[in-house]
């Protein structure tokens, strides 16, 4: 069950990333990365899920030109990668892993290696310490950073050059959740008051549910789905049932079916297709009208994980 973009949506958006069957394999015959096409619209916040080794960091590093795909190509800000394309990546920021830095020295010291090399003014420094709030902490040495510290350094050493885009691999991995939170809410300050586009890879979905306005699920090398993160709610709710017990089941089924409520004998309860909140009510009355008692009536909600899984589990079948 492969969930497409429909179409009428790529045509008035502008794409700052697209993949064409981007395929990619590091020994012959085993495809790391199997026709995968992004497509990341201007201003997205787009969550690149898939559990480890799915082939996230491969596809990170295609993007980036890091290694050049055995298959299809990449067009970034409308424009396609090619060995000369240069000037497109300095309009990139980027966090791969951990970043790296150098311990013994400053906060602010790192920034300014990285400054000199890329001929950035050192005004740019003081804003992106402030950025990512650590203003107070330019003058202590990185090896007394705690974890999220040195996480958001590395943001701010991924945003000198003001980018249009942002491509973080895993950046809350190994955080605690006020890490996380502070991450969250500088990314989507940064989306909000910059307009930065933002491509965030993740194998928790619950890290970056609050975040993405768009999901790409990535397993095996495949893209099972792309689309809107409302588009994977509206998966999410299609998987929900209401479960019924009455003290006479087999009427209560009649009754329902006549009533066009289709209704199945799940484990334990009678399930019905959950549609909308009207049809609790509805189902209610009818069997209440009927005389039955009524001794369970529930909504039983799939989580966005659950669907995240259901979507992951999948592969491999026909």
């Amino acid at each position: 069950m492969h969930h497409h973009l429909n179409t009428d949506m790529q045509n008035t958006e502008e794409l700052i990333i697209e993949t064409s069957h981007v395929s990619f394999g590091f020994s012959k015959g085993q495809n790391a990365l199997n026709d995968v096409n992004l497509q990341i619209p201007k201003g997205a916040i787009y969550g690149f899920l898939g559990p480890n080794g799915a082939g996230k960091t491969t596809t990170i590093r295609i993007l980036l030109n890091l290694l050049k795909p055995s298959n299809g190509y990449v067009n970034l800000f409308g424009k396609r990668v090619t060995g000369t394309s240069n000037n497109l990546f300095s309009r990139i920021g980027s966090l791969i892993e951990t970043p790296s830095l150098y311990e013994h020295l400053t906060g602010l010291d790192n920034l300014l290696i990285t400054a000199n090399i890329r001929n950035i003014p050192k005004s740019r420094v003081t804003e992106v310490l402030e950025i990512v709030g650590l203003s107070s902490y330019g003058g202590m040495h990185v090896k007394k950073y705690s974890l999220g510290m040195k996480q958001r350094l590395g943001l701010a050493i991924a945003l000198l050059p003001s980018p249009d885009l942002l491509i973080l691999d895993e950046p809350t991995n190994g955080l605690d959740p006020t890490g996380i939170i502070e991450i969250r809410e500088l990314l989507l300050l940064l989306c909000k008051e910059r307009g930065v586009t933002i491509l965030i890879s993740s194998h928790l979905l619950a890290e970056i549910e609050k975040l993405v306005s768009h999901v790409g699920i990535l397993n095996q090398g495949k893209m099972l789905f792309q689309g809107s993160f409302k588009n994977l709610q509206q998966i999410r709710e299609e998987k929900s049932i209401i479960e019924i017990d009455t003290d006479q089941n087999d009427r209560a089924i009649n009754l329902l079916l006549e009533n066009n409520h289709p209704v199945s004998q799940g484990k334990e309860f009678l399930e019905v297709k959950f549609l909308n909140i009207c049809q609790l009510s509805a189902i209610t009355s009818l069997l209440v009208i009927a005389g039955l008692a009524i001794y369970r009536m529930q909504l039983i909600e799939s989580s966005l994980e659950q669907t995240f899984l259901s979507i992951i589990n999948k592969t491999g079948q026909p």
